[in-house]
């Protein structure tokens, strides 16, 4: 798979995508299942890559009939700041309460656990996300249900990620502390594959 960010030239158009999609989507959440991990019983961190946002720009497109190149564009400076750079791991934090009104009463004792997520490679410390780069996702009240994450590494510990050493991730928060140590091989190995 290339590396870097999405151009246009590397999508399906909307009559190709129609063609595409149902031997592409199958492929695509099979890939997906692989970065994805519970942390807890109320947290997923989805790490996304290059296919994962394809995937998301191309539904989008799909859904929203756009083919324009302006919207076209506008969906790719929306996504392409998920995909890794080569010295880090993004991803998207799924904060997860089935009942509207536990979620709201949770999402409030949250506050600040995405500044609280880490991931680390055995043999060296904790890295901890820079969380919302984008735009702001708590205020007073609450934290968000949705975070997007940058782990950035240094080059010690890609180095160790890429020669086989085992990957934690977990959130350290006073309301919510879980982990999941060591990630298993099928995550490692796709997870290392977004370093450079």
């Amino acid at each position: 798979m290339s590396k870097g960010k999405l151009r246009a030239e590397d999508l399906f158009s909307l009559e190709q995508y129609a063609r595409q999609r149902a031997e592409f989507r199958p492929k695509v959440l099979a890939h997906k299942r692989e970065r994805t991990i519970q942390c807890g019983p109320n947290a997923t961190f989805c790490f996304e890559d290059r296919l994962t946002v394809q995937y998301q720009v191309q539904e989008m497109l799909r859904i929203e009939k756009i083919f324009e190149p302006a919207g076209i564009a506008d969906e790719l400076a929306t996504y392409n700041p998920l995909i890794p750079d080569g010295t880090n791991f993004k991803a998207t934090l799924l904060i997860e309460y089935p009942d509207a009104d536990e979620r709201r009463i949770a999402l409030g004792g949250l506050k600040g656990i995405e500044d609280r997520c880490w991931v680390r490679v055995a043999g060296h410390d904790r890295v901890f996300a820079i969380a919302d780069e984008d735009l702001e996702r708590e205020n007073d009240e609450k934290t968000s249900a949705v975070h997007f994450m940058r782990f950035e590494l240094t080059p010690a510990v890609v180095e160790a990620a890429k020669a086989g050493a085992a990957l934690s991730i977990g959130m350290d928060h006073d309301a919510y502390r879980h982990s999941v140590d060591p990630l298993p091989e099928a995550s490692r190995a796709s997870l290392v594959k977004d370093l450079a």
